[in-house]
């Protein structure tokens, strides 16, 4: 029995793997998906989001209590008070000091909670805006994955077409051979085929230049092994097309994420009104401090005339504390009118946020009913584009079939082969280009690009 070469059977298997990753297709699904998670711009605003996140807590924080203590400890050399005594001694002494304290809100105008509201409005909008951008980078992949489709079958079609007077040529020079045609019709299917040549190789950048836009979106590296699936059937599954647009603008004004940013960002501009009247109120602020002292330098009895040593450090740290607490009533009467410029500068930008939610209603309507135009015009385009593709392709045969004859000379039949080409590159760019009208009509309608 041989023995079996793990080394070998490893490299095998690995190559294995490695042809499969190279030949793996991406559907539209797995590319829109696949952005989402790494897109550069999508992660950008997520982070705003924590961000938002973080506001928060300092807003709950506000509510909270706030405890700091401190330490200090001190030369005085001369005629200085002692701290403990609190005489007058010509002496150098040292001594230290702890305390702590405890501030507390009790009012401050509905601030503190007005601030939380706002921040809670924050992180809706922050949620928000990444549903749009992830909205967006959806709808940039699909117009990226429809160009390289776009792409692969127009390469297919130039190809084709090479093929076809690469052997239109053959056929020539049998053709020249036995007198049937004149030369220079063969030197016409020759330079025909140098431009078929030339015309592949465009549509092969094309398609190598789309594929690198796709992976770009979907932050891929090695982008020279990417490749799409070719599902490429034009229907409506969804007949949107059976919708009016006002129906499509009714429900676009309920789901479309740019409006409700609009409205929350209103929301948060009322909010921001109140906290600024806010400042008009008094504000009452309890406290709590407790504090202690230790001197280091030996204590004078002016009854005995006689100095002893200082106490214990723990026994000044307890003989020597002290308490305060209280409240602080503050009243707002002249701030150089920096209270009500808060007010009026908030009031302001309020009416901008009125006037922006307007806006973004008018400019989704003209979305919609602009959408909606293009996906008809998209289809009435398509449905033209396969009309005179099936005509020119008739044409065509026949001018293969007199070409073949000697019924027509070379110029003319290149002149219908070129149309047809034409014709059928046509069809492909209006397919592409109603189905991506079609994802966008459907987008406002709130079908996704892709359904989870």
């Amino acid at each position: 029995m041989k023995k079996i070469n793990y080394f070998s059977l490893a490299v095998i298997l690995l190559f294995g793997l490695t042809i499969q990753a190279q030949t793996k297709k991406w559907t539209l699904e797995e590319c829109v998906k696949y952005a989402i998670d790494n897109n550069i711009s999508i992660k950008n605003t997520e982070l705003d989001t924590k961000t938002a996140d973080i506001d928060k807590k300092g807003a709950i924080g506000n509510f909270i209590p706030s405890l700091n203590s401190n330490a200090n400890h001190s030369w005085n050399i001369g005629l200085n008070q002692d701290p403990t005594t609190g005489l007058l001694r010509n002496q150098t002494t040292q001594y230290s000091s702890f305390g702590a304290g405890v501030g507390f809100d009790i009012y401050k105008g509905m601030q503190n909670q007005n601030t939380l509201r706002r921040a809670n409005l924050s992180i809706l909008a922050a949620k928000y805006q990444l549903t749009k951008m992830q909205e967006d980078v959806a709808l940039n992949v699909a117009n990226a994955f429809l160009q390289v489709l776009f792409n692969k079958e127009n390469l297919k079609v130039q190809q084709e077409q090479k093929a076809n007077n690469e052997k239109q040529l053959a056929r020539s020079e049998e053709l020249v051979k036995a007198g049937s045609v004149p030369r220079g019709d063969l030197l016409d299917i020759k330079a025909t085929v140098a431009s078929d040549n030339q015309r592949v190789i465009n549509a092969e950048n094309a398609l190598l230049i789309s594929k690198l836009s796709l992976a770009q979106l979907l932050q891929l590296k090695e982008f020279y092994d990417f490749d799409v699936t070719d599902d490429t059937n034009v229907k409506d599954e969804n007949n949107i097309l059976a919708q009016t647009p006002l129906a499509i603008y009714d429900k676009a004004k309920e789901l479309r994420t740019e409006l409700k940013i609009a409205k929350t960002n209103l929301e948060i501009a009322q909010k921001n009104v109140a906290i600024a009247k806010g400042g008009f109120q008094p504000t009452l602020q309890g406290y709590y401090n407790i504090n202690t002292r230790i001197s280091y330098a030996n204590t004078f009895d002016f009854q005995t005339q006689t100095s002893k040593p200082a106490d214990p450090f723990s026994q000044q740290f307890t003989d020597n504390k002290g308490q305060a607490f209280g409240a602080q009533l503050q009243i707002p009467i002249f701030n150089g009118w920096a209270a009500k410029n808060n007010v009026e500068r908030s009031k302001v930008n309020l009416e901008k946020s009125k006037i922006a939610v307007e806006q973004e209603e008018l400019a989704l309507q003209r979305n919609v009913y602009t959408a909606f135009t293009d996906a008809k015009g998209g289809l009435n385009a398509y449905e033209s584009a396969i009309i005179s593709a099936e005509a020119r392709e008739e044409a065509y045969k026949y001018a293969k079939e007199r070409y073949a004859v000697g019924m027509m000379n070379s110029f003319d039949f290149n002149q219908s082969q070129t149309l047809y080409t034409v014709a059928q590159s046509e069809v492909l760019r209006t397919k592409y280009d109603y189905i991506f009208k079609i994802k966008i009509l459907e987008f406002y309608f709130g079908i996704p690009i892709i359904k989870n």
